[in-house]
């Protein structure tokens, strides 16, 4: 599949249709999350108010949400994949309610709605042991849980990227706007002395979690902080790895309307290999190996159920080490990155403090 083309071809739901400029945007903002918009504007040759005027418009119409992720692995805890076999007609109602909750980043219905596939991301101990040891083994529409903790990211974290926009905006342009030459990065998941909290750096988090590029007075008047510290501390986060600029783009924007998991048995020692290859791929969105039988996961978007076949027996069956794969259609996507989901838009955000301009 032709990296371009997502330029040529990107259409949203039915009542949106992304020009090619509205996805250059998309790419520049991947670059740089709270890059102002007359840097943008320099760059993609546009007017400072033509890119503000685009990136406004698109996050009415559900197209792209910035958000600052809080990763629970800087304050020393885990991440878990958890799937969920449900009775008939129960994964829906558990969906919702689990969407609900800070601490499951993504939610996804398959199998007709009797499968539930979620991130948890829980921020304590306490708070991961209510959930896995005690909500859900007792919910009712639960027949079989499976959890999985995740070893290590390839695609789907901090200082990553979904690659389906690579390509989109020139070498030079890339360079301008701060590009790095790695779209992703492949670190640790836990830190050794994890990063100690204060209450000002909760609520500099909760205002980052509404709306990843508020200005630094927004973000000093939630925190209780001068515009300066704001920044500083915001920094400061930044760099210690607590928190991550995400760019979430809804796939049916650039015209992906199929997503599917994909559960991978991988020779031990090709583990690392075939995540790195998985994130290099345009097609996936997340790309993780995992304790247990299926040790790697990926989430992949493709525009047809005929792509998602070439791509599941022509690009991932062909990987050295692969010795099995599972592949589960996405019934419905319940929430995407932290960000509930309606249809095929992200969710209206709730109100945040203004927008960085």
């Amino acid at each position: 599949m032709c990296r371009v083309g997502a330029v040529e071809r990107a259409k949203a739901t039915d009542s949106v249709t992304l020009e090619p400029d509205d996805v250059r945007i998309l790419r520049a903002l991947q670059i740089d999350p709270r890059g102002g918009f007359a840097a943008m504007a320099a760059v993609l040759g546009l007017s400072e108010a033509t890119v503000g005027r685009r990136y406004r418009r698109m996050v009415r119409q559900g197209v792209v949400r910035v958000t600052g992720v809080v990763d629970p692995g800087a304050l020393g805890q885990s991440h878990w994949m958890v799937r969920l076999r449900c009775r008939p007609g129960g994964g829906t109602a558990l969906a919702e309610a689990l969407a609900d909750r800070e601490d499951v980043s993504w939610v996804v219905l398959g199998a007709a709605g009797s499968e539930v596939t979620c991130a948890v991301r829980s921020r304590s101990q306490e708070q991961r042991d209510d959930l896995l040891g005690r909500k859900l083994p007792r919910a009712a529409s639960v027949i079989d849980l499976q959890a999985s903790l995740v070893l290590r990211k390839f695609l789907g974290g901090r200082g990553s990227y979904w690659a389906a926009l690579s390509g989109v905006l020139t070498a030079a342009e890339e360079s301008a706007l701060g590009s790095s030459e790695n779209p992703f990065t492949e670190g640790p998941m836990t830190t050794r002395e994890p990063v100690r909290l204060d209450p000002q750096d909760e609520k500099l988090l909760a205002a980052l979690a509404t709306d990843g590029r508020a200005g630094l007075v927004a973000l000093g008047a939630a925190a209780d902080l001068t515009a300066g510290r704001a920044g500083r501390r915001l920094q400061a986060l930044l760099a210690s790895g607590l928190v991550y600029l995400h760019v979430e783009v809804a796939p049916a924007a650039l015209g992906y309307r199929v997503q599917a998991n994909l559960w991978l048995r991988v020779r031990p020692s090709e583990v690392k290999a075939v995540g790195t290859a998985l994130a290099r791929m345009p097609e996936v969105g997340f790309s993780g190996a995992l304790t247990g039988r299926d040790n790697v996961h990926a989430t992949v978007h493709c525009r047809d159920l005929d792509e998602l076949f070439d791509f599941t027996s022509d690009r991932v069956g062909v990987l050295p080490g692969v010795e099995g794969m599972e592949v589960s259609p996405v019934f419905r996507q319940v929430k995407q990155a932290g960000t509930r989901v309606s249809g095929d838009h992200l969710a209206t955000p709730p109100p945040s403090p203004r927008r960085r301009q």
